[in-house]
């Protein structure tokens, strides 16, 4: 009996560390996101008022680049990558310095026209000011790292008022195939404060349920399938592009800061050509789409082009924002394509792609309660799960750490991080092996083989 009270006080206390420190860490990102988000509304409401704003894009990514190469360069890229690097293998160590300067590399990108999201620098602030709030209490490594990823959590779900989906992320971005669950009573409390502080003071969000109620068919459940296989492409082009252009930055040898105006001139082109919806977060597109209005059939590969180049040229900002570009505007193209409904398949699509891209498939479905209301939640999370499997072993985030193989027919090496993971065909037994054999005999033109050959 002693043994069983001395248990159960020691997770009594835990329980309430754990409740003060979340709080407290969700509150500080709450107030932080709305810092953040007041300046970053300020700034481009004062920019719109100019008809062609983005011509200052070089110069926008310019500023950007030198303010992250000489102050903070941990503020590089799209926020959450970073930290997610810093979680893995720095036990959430985050230099202070990166706040300030990630906050302002964001506005100065987003303001001049940068095609990037505003979430990933919530959640690189929000882990930033809890790795310091850690050293302040002076914690351990293992605690420290528990409440960066707290932050991650607040921040997420702050910035697209989505605390449950905001909370599910932070535990699960981490590892493709695994969920923190020692992190999550704290990740639940410091996302749902987050949440209320940045609702308290002014904050509003993106919410919009679907009227259209589905019926449940056999045809209608194959149409979502079909969907989440669509999306889950959509995803994986979206990984490759940016994969793509930053090998293609790598190739160009010159000095970072003439690599961002080179970078910015090729967005204001391509603005001149496609027009300015692409530019900035392209909220205004992404309603358009979920209220079902009808946008151009290549406008998410568009989306794709202008925020990797934007990403990749020394821009700062989230990636998480373009994925629902990409999302809302391959649901309308998919529409089109077999006569649906645009509002219902372009939310399937918002997190479907999401889901794909970030391998966050729970945390997805959850959002897609969260923004669009419980009728298409178990379709969107069918979808989103196909999608996640159909992107492959790849991430927008590639130090993401892979727990499992996404298909039993593929050898993978587990504990790694996915940018290190080369996925091969397991060579023994039949399934995918026999039609590679198939595949290899047609190329030689031998068609000779008889049946005893389909193990090889």
């Amino acid at each position: 009996m002693k043994k069983i009270l001395n248990e159960q006080l020691i997770l009594f206390t835990s329980v309430l560390k754990w409740v003060l420190l979340a709080t407290i860490t969700g509150a500080i990102v709450g107030l932080s996101t709305v810092v953040f988000l007041k300046i970053l509304d300020l700034s481009t409401q004062f920019m719109g008022r100019y008809e062609l704003y983005f011509l200052i894009l070089p110069f926008g990514l310019l500023i950007s680049t030198l303010l992250v190469m000489y102050l903070a360069p941990d503020a590089e890229g799209h926020g959450t990558e970073k930290v997610i690097e810093s979680v893995h293998k720095k036990f959430g160590d985050i230099k202070l310095s990166v706040v300030p300067v990630k906050l302002i590399a964001t506005v100065v990108t987003i303001a001049s026209g940068g095609s990037v999201g505003k979430e990933g620098p919530c959640a690189q602030i929000g882990a930033g000011l809890a790795s310091s709030f850690a050293k302040l209490l002076k914690l351990n490594k293992q605690d420290r790292k528990k409440l960066v990823i707290c932050g991650i959590s607040a921040g997420f779900s702050s910035v697209f008022g989505t605390p449950i989906a905001g909370a599910i992320f932070g535990v699960e971005v981490l590892y493709i195939g695994d969920i923190l669950y020692d992190v999550l009573l704290p990740s639940f409390i410091a996302g749902i404060v987050s949440y209320h502080v940045t609702s308290s003071l002014g904050i509003t969000y993106f919410h919009h349920p679907i009227k259209f109620t589905p019926i449940f068919s056999e045809s209608f459940f194959i149409k979502v399938i079909l969907a989440g296989i669509f999306f889950g492409i959509c995803a994986r082009i979206f990984i490759e592009s940016m994969d793509l252009f930053e090998k293609l930055n790598k190739r160009i040898n010159l000095w970072k800061p003439w690599k961002s105006l080179l970078g910015g001139s090729i967005l204001v082109v391509l603005t001149f050509i496609f027009g300015k919806q692409y530019l900035g977060l392209g909220l205004d597109t992404i309603q358009n789409a979920i209220e079902g209005k009808n946008v151009v059939f290549y406008a998410f590969i568009a989306k794709i082009i202008f925020t990797s180049i934007t990403l990749n040229f020394g821009g700062s900002g989230g990636v998480v924002t373009p994925i629902f570009f990409v999302g809302a505007t391959s649901g309308i193209l998919f529409a089109k394509m077999l006569g649906l409904d645009f509002s219902t398949f372009s939310a399937i699509g918002f997190v479907s792609v999401l889901a794909g891209a970030t391998n966050a498939p729970i945390a997805a479905s959850i959002m897609s309660v969260e923004l669009f209301g419980p009728s298409l939640a178990p379709y969107a999370s069918v979808a989103c799960i196909i999608s996640f499997i159909m992107t492959g072993h790849k991430s927008i985030y590639p130090s993401q750490v892979l727990s499992i193989a996404k298909s039993s027919s593929i050898e993978v090496e587990v504990g790694k991080e996915i940018e290190y993971v080369t996925p091969k065909l397991k060579t023994k037994g039949k399934g995918m092996v026999y039609w590679e054999f198939v595949i290899k005999k047609f190329k030689r033109g031998d068609n000779s083989s008889k049946s005893d050959d389909r193990d090889g």
